[in-house]
């Protein structure tokens, strides 16, 4: 049987598992309200800042930076308790913020230190979450399903974010800010009734207690795996500067191109529905994630960010937002994948929590920087400056990732990892 026959399989092997596929349909449903939230959130800024792309700035960092000071922690929690008991309370915690959010603006009782703060316990919650909810897949799946079910979940997410900006700029047109608000806050109703549904994770587990020597065993074990250090680090890069495009698409719709919410809404959709297609595509493709497949798609996202600052007009930034979320979506999700199969299991709650510290911890230092750029030098610069960093990223980190790798493998046997046909820290196939 060819490659190509036999391609479809892990994706259909992955929604053949019940509860994978029930807790897909809920964190579709939520996320769909979350996009919708995420949307409505920066035009309430906007709109109560006269327009301030720094306070958009503010509000995104104050929203994650909880992950660069929790995240870890919340990794702990994920190794020390059953997982489905953490999301039951973060959940239920982000539901509750949203519906708060959506009573204070209904009533006209917002203002920006109150979208500050519940900015803030938002990150909170999913500081706890994330860790958590990423390590639930691998538990549903199993180690050969991961993969695709990584590019599953990617998928509901970028299908969330197509829907999610475009039916907030619709419902904000007709009825206003408020109700977008609410309207997130139910969607969490989704997931709950996945969690509290019996088998909903069958290999739940307990570990050690937590502790500063828990946290540097998995900083241990990512310096010491190449699979591991490689996207770590090149995340660490493009999660801060190059991913910003929550901030970047609503100042180019609002500033650069003068257009509404309904424009930033169809700009936000067309990032995700090529996010979707390049998380579909993984899914499909049943290949083992690569470090060489990573950096070279860390490489052509950052040029076409950069390119995205050149784009003369509203169709031409919009069609080009389509390749740049294929690139952008393949990036995460390979580097999640790479993640999760070569961690340890009883340390993927920790090694994942790095990950995402990573990837969201460093917003709270991109976001300002986008926003003080943009009222500096204007919001394309920002898309510029990402851009370049990402490349400059793609092109020194695999490098310095080899010399790193270098001594320890003279100075220590040949671990596991090297008899796996997985390519080296430098990307490249082993020989």
């Amino acid at each position: 049987m060819s490659a190509r026959a036999a391609a479809p399989g892990p994706a259909f092997d992955a929604l053949a598992v019940r509860p994978f596929r029930r807790y897909l349909l809920g964190q579709l449903t939520s996320n769909v309200g979350t996009w919708m939230q995420r949307a409505a959130q920066d035009l309430l800024v906007l709109r109560l800042t006269g327009n301030s792309g720094s306070a958009v700035g503010v509000v995104t960092a104050l929203q994650f930076l909880p992950q660069t000071l929790f995240g870890l922690t919340g990794g702990v929690l994920a190794d020390r308790y059953p997982k489905r008991r953490l999301l039951l309370i973060t959940q239920t915690a982000m539901a509750g913020q949203s519906l708060l959010l959506g009573l204070l603006t209904i009533t006209g009782a917002v203002n920006l230190w109150a979208v500050y703060a519940l900015a803030l316990s938002l990150g909170t919650a999913t500081a706890v979450d994330g860790p958590a909810r990423n390590a639930f897949v691998s538990e549903l799946v199993g180690r050969d399903r991961v993969p695709a079910a990584v590019s599953l979940n990617s998928a509901q997410f970028n299908v969330a974010r197509i829907l999610g900006p475009a039916a907030a700029g619709l419902t904000v047109a007709a009825m206003g800010i408020g109700p977008v608000f609410l309207v997130n806050g139910v969607s969490y109703a989704a997931v709950l009734y996945g969690l509290l549904t019996p088998a909903a994770a069958a290999h739940e587990c307990g570990g050690p207690p937590p502790g500063a020597p828990r946290l540097a065993e998995a900083l241990r074990h990512i310096a010491a795996t190449g699979e591991l250090l490689l996207p770590t680090a090149l995340i660490a890069v493009v999660g801060t500067f190059g991913l910003n495009f929550q901030v970047t698409v609503s100042l180019m719709a609002i500033k650069v191109f003068h257009s509404g919410a309904a424009a930033f809404g169809y700009l936000s959709a067309a990032y995700a529905t090529g996010s979707l297609v390049g998380a579909l595509r993984t899914a499909h493709a049943g290949r083992p994630p690569t470090a060489r497949r990573l950096v070279t798609a860390t490489a052509v996202f950052g040029v076409l960010e950069s390119a995205l600052a050149l784009m003369p007009g509203y169709g031409t930034f919009m069609a080009l937002l389509l390749p740049t979320g294929y690139l952008a979506v393949t990036v995460t999700t390979t580097a999640n994948a790479l993640t999760q199969l070569h961690a340890a299991p009883r340390l993927r709650g920790r090694v994942l929590s790095v990950y995402f510290l990573v990837l969201l911890g460093g917003t709270p230092l991109g976001a300002p920087l986008v926003g003080w750029t943009s009222d500096t030098l204007g919001p394309r610069s920002t898309l510029l400056l990402g851009g370049l960093l990402s490349t400059l990223a793609s092109l020194t980190i695999p490098a310095m990732v080899t010399a790193h790798r270098r001594p320890a493998r003279r100075e220590q046997p040949a671990g596991p990892l090297s008899d796996r046909p997985s390519p080296n820290a430098s990307g490249t196939a082993p020989s």
